[in-house]
């Protein structure tokens, strides 16, 4: 029998397995991350390998530099994951890995190493959207959390609304028609000297600050659930540029206070307004802003709608996430992917 055979039986095994142990791989961007997840939701090891002081000297990270990194480090990490999780290789029934969306040589090395291992056992690989995977990060840190629910994604490469109506059906209900909402905290951060990754330092500083300068969203799409972020961010960029250049003092802390008040303002009014749904869920690392986690909370209880994040080290990238949904992926019965399998800088939502 050839691989895919032999993984399509498989597939259609573990469809009905009671308990599925799935070793899962993550390195969209610059975080290196095997994990073994049980059942979706119990994780037996989760190993993160990051980059960020690799690439804070850059301000950001360079592509060709985020995948010769994986690439040195992936052996390594699965060797931990393995050891961590106290399992034998041979007790892996399936691998995931995510495919997209992300920096296209970063993805294939999680890529190419996942299908080599998924050949030399004889085992499914399933592929996995990154964005999926956020949303499965509610499903490890909150146990009893289960579909139907809304979704407000925030991350670095996307901002959306989504009605999540069962574990693999996903209705959008608005998006970003520009920046997504994690590349705008990047940019003013970069503006403002903060260093990378920005959108923890833009909440550290903001409490350092006041909300006194007038940064607004677009209301050009005030009455949809689309978001427009690029014209805050060039707001604030043009602001910090124009009073250097008259030599003019202003408060770091004020900026980063007012732009992320505005910002998250938009993100959380939206939410609460398209919610048609009992549970609002955030996913997506921008989801672990202090600031927004606060105004959703709020909210959400003036609205007696049950409010759901992920707790932080499931918030930003990482592999246990791509392993819950893999999990639930092969109980639906689709995922399963030829070695033909690439990398996809994106994806649809």
């Amino acid at each position: 029998m050839t691989y895919e055979e032999i993984a399509k039986q498989k597939f259609e095994e573990l469809k009905k397995k009671d308990d599925v142990l799935i070793l899962s791989i993550e390195s969209s961007c610059d975080e290196t991350s095997i994990a073994l997840v049980k059942n979706g939701r119990e994780v037996l090891s989760n190993i993160i390998a990051s980059q960020i002081d690799i690439h804070r000297r850059f301000g950001g990270v360079v592509p060709e530099v985020a995948s010769r990194n994986h690439i040195t480090a992936i052996s390594n990490i699965f060797d931990e994951a393995i050891k961590e999780a106290c399992v034998n290789i041979e007790d892996i029934d399936a691998v995931a890995v995510t495919y997209g969306a992300g920096l296209v040589g970063a993805l294939l090395v999680g890529v190419n190493f996942a299908k080599a291992l998924a050949y030399s056992l004889s085992i499914p690989l399933i592929a996995v959207s990154h964005v999926h995977g956020h949303i499965a990060a509610n499903y490890i840190s909150h146990k009893e959390l289960e579909p139907p629910f809304f979704c407000l994604m925030v991350s670095g490469g996307h901002t959306a609304l989504l009605e999540v109506q069962d574990y693999q059906n996903f209705h959008l209900v608005g998006s970003t028609v520009d920046d997504a909402v994690g590349e705008c905290f990047d940019k003013v951060a970069r503006v403002l000297s903060l260093p990378y990754p920005g959108g923890p330092e833009i909440d550290k500083l903001a409490l350092q600050g006041k909300n006194i300068y007038n940064f607004t969203v677009s209301n050009s799409l005030k009455d949809t659930f689309n978001f427009s972020f690029s014209g805050i961010k060039t707001s604030v960029v043009n602001f910090v540029h124009n009073k250097s250049q008259k030599g003019e003092s202003f408060s770091p802390a004020d900026v980063a206070c007012s732009f992320q008040e505005a910002v998250t303002d938009e993100l959380s009014t939206k939410a609460i307004k398209a919610c048609n749904q009992t549970k609002l869920v955030v996913a997506g690392g921008v989801g672990a802003n202090s600031r927004l986690k606060e105004k959703l909370q709020q909210a959400c209880k003036n609205e007696g709608i049950e409010f759901y994040s992920p707790v932080l080290r499931y918030c930003t990238d990482n592999s246990a996430m791509i392993g819950s949904a893999g999990y639930y992926m092969i109980k639906k019965g689709i995922g399963l992917a030829p070695l033909s399998l690439t990398a996809k800088p994106n994806v649809e939502l």
